[in-house]
């Protein structure tokens, strides 16, 4: 059930997000950037991680959510939790392990705000085990959507896929490696968000044209997706399911910092589903909070509300 008011939805249904919670470190050089030199700029440190950005996002304009990750117990592990609270995030199943470091990705920036270089230590989202998993399955049952971000083993999310198949699945792959994850799994999948090399790695196809784009499309569909995003860049975001297709080319958008875009997008499509919204509006609305991403300094722009993210759309498309 779902209750509408102006300024956004309070849902009575939950969305569970299962994987990485990180420290993002992440520096903006002052000038063109010179490798293997030593560059000056600035530095921000702020909480990250797939599934937590996606949840941050889906918080603030109004869902509830419930984050299962790890942690450690050191520092970076009490900075995430405190910003998952003051956020609205349910973490009371995010597992503290005292014995290792948070995950934390660490990314260098061009001058365009976009990533030139990152490396991330996910090594302690090996605790979240199909054993914990099933230790929290009513937590996990009682949800309306359940997203897993494949930074996790690949023998969990086959099991999140395969265990919880009654209930949407959304999963946004993130990179090529962890799209390896997936491949053999796409049937299980209710909402596949892809960008361009990720789509042709798991179709193995080119995508260079409209009709290249349709015919990948069509593979996805036919292995069994229900609805799927491929992001293009700027030639924007193409929508599809077996009802309706197209493309959104969001307007030209000054970018402060890329790096949770992707995560606003799916967040964006998560609260399209939960309210209902056909293909062409959650695109459209997905599209409008990864803008609303792409304009703050931080991973998950603070400010992000239903009535920014409506002004948006009424503003720019």
């Amino acid at each position: 059930m779902i209750t509408f008011f102006e300024d956004g939805i309070v849902t009575l249904q939950k969305v569970t997000l299962i994987g990485a919670a990180n420290i993002d470190i992440q520096g903006f050089p002052f000038d063109k950037l010179i490798y293997r030199d030593s560059n000056p700029g600035r530095v921000r440190v702020c909480p990250g991680g797939v599934s937590r950005n996606i949840a941050e996002n889906l918080s603030r304009m109004g869902v509830d959510t419930e984050l299962v990750s790890a942690v450690g117990k050191g520092a970076n592990g009490r900075f995430i939790l405190d910003s998952c609270r003051q956020s609205g995030i349910g973490c009371s199943n995010v597992l503290v392990v005292p014995d290792m470091e948070s995950s934390t990705y660490m990314a260098i920036m061009d001058r365009e705000g976009d990533m030139a270089l990152a490396l991330s230590d996910m090594s302690i989202s090996g605790r979240i085990t199909v054993e914990y998993l099933k230790s929290i399955r009513e937590v996990i049952e009682a949800s309306a959507v359940i997203e897993v971000d494949p930074c996790l083993s690949a023998e969990v999310v086959a099991y999140v896929l395969e265990e919880y198949c009654d209930i949407p699945v959304f999963i946004d792959p993130v990179s090529i490696g962890k799209a390896k994850k997936i491949k053999n799994l796409l049937g299980k999948i209710d909402t596949l968000k892809l960008n361009r090399l990720e789509a042709e790695y798991l179709s193995d196809s080119r995508i260079s044209t409209n009709d290249d784009l349709f015919r990948v499309s069509s593979y996805f569909l036919n292995a069994g997706v229900h609805n799927l995003f491929i992001t293009l860049g700027k030639d924007g975001v193409y929508y599809t399911n077996r009802e309706q297709s197209g493309t959104i080319v969001p307007p030209e958008t000054e970018i402060i910092n890329a790096t949770g875009a992707g995560d606003a997008f799916m967040a964006g499509v998560i609260y399209g589903t939960l309210a209902g919204y056909g293909m062409v509006r959650t695109a459209e609305f997905a599209t409008a909070v990864a803008i609303a991403a792409l304009s703050s300094q931080d991973t998950v722009n603070s400010s992000t509300t239903i009535a920014m993210i409506e002004r948006i759309i009424k503003e720019r498309f």
